[in-house]
């Protein structure tokens, strides 16, 4: 995926979280944009650290730029929370993202499809009649090599969870499906200290069929796409680093 008329800038502070403060590097302006990611990201954002904005004007919008991606030491890191369902639904489409388990040929995906109370990212058909929920979810946190969700807690992704469990009671195959937003990684995992319900509940859910799985994305300022897989393993220790800082 390319974004459109991406320029480089450096942050310099986020009033809340929906928008931050950035200095163009092109002519020093300062400009007010548009965080395409709600959750704390405070590992991330600290004065001065380069970003890339899509310049993306409109009348109906109160800013004209979108941050989409953060400099972290050399590497780039994606932070626009809606590009990992697109990377999902066409990286499961064109084979890049396999879906071990998975019997038969796929035959249609679908988006936003309604379950009990909750209202899974995908829902997969395959020729042989198999039906797959898939729920989807960004990673960008990281530390030492290792990424972890959820940088906050997050009800809604331990009701997800919960009911991928409940789906799979009822015939359908449910997956887990991270996709972390940054390219070095050697591992992924739940920020247990940060939510350990949810480490619980996937680790119930493994054991139940629930199936999780990562892949990781190669960035760069204006670019993200779907590289490889990275294992998955819930019991991997994570420490937090904005606990160091």
């Amino acid at each position: 995926m390319a974004y459109p008329n991406v320029h480089l800038a450096h942050f310099m502070n986020r009033p809340n979280r929906f928008i931050a403060e950035c200095r163009l590097q092109e002519n020093g302006e300062m400009v007010t944009v548009h965080v395409k990611n709600t959750g704390r990201c405070k590992e991330l954002f600290h004065p001065e650290v380069e970003v890339a904005l899509s310049y993306q004007p409109s009348p109906k919008r109160k800013t004209a730029y979108d941050l989409i991606a953060v400099k972290k030491d050399k590497a780039w890191f994606n932070i626009d929370s809606q590009v990992p369902n697109a990377l999902a639904a066409d990286g499961i489409q064109d084979g890049t993202i396999i879906l071990p388990g998975l019997k038969g040929d796929i035959v249609s995906i679908k988006r936003e499809k309604r379950f009990a109370q909750s209202k899974f990212d995908l829902l997969v058909e395959t020729d042989t009649g198999n039906q797959a929920f898939v729920e989807v979810k960004g990673m960008t946190l990281e530390n030492h090599g290792v990424g972890a969700f959820p940088d906050a807690p997050t009800l809604r992704g331990l009701k997800h969870v919960t009911e991928l469990i409940e789906a799979m009671k009822e015939g359908y195959q449910s997956y887990v499906l991270f996709i972390v937003q940054f390219e070095q990684v050697e591992a992924a995992t739940i920020h247990t200290n940060m939510q350990p319900a949810l480490t619980e509940m996937i680790l119930s859910g493994q054991t139940q069929g629930l199936s999780v799985i990562a892949y990781n994305c190669s960035v760069t300022p204006d670019t993200i796409a779907i590289e490889h897989p990275v294992p998955f393993d819930v019991k991997t220790t994570f420490e937090d680093p904005n606990s160091e800082r």
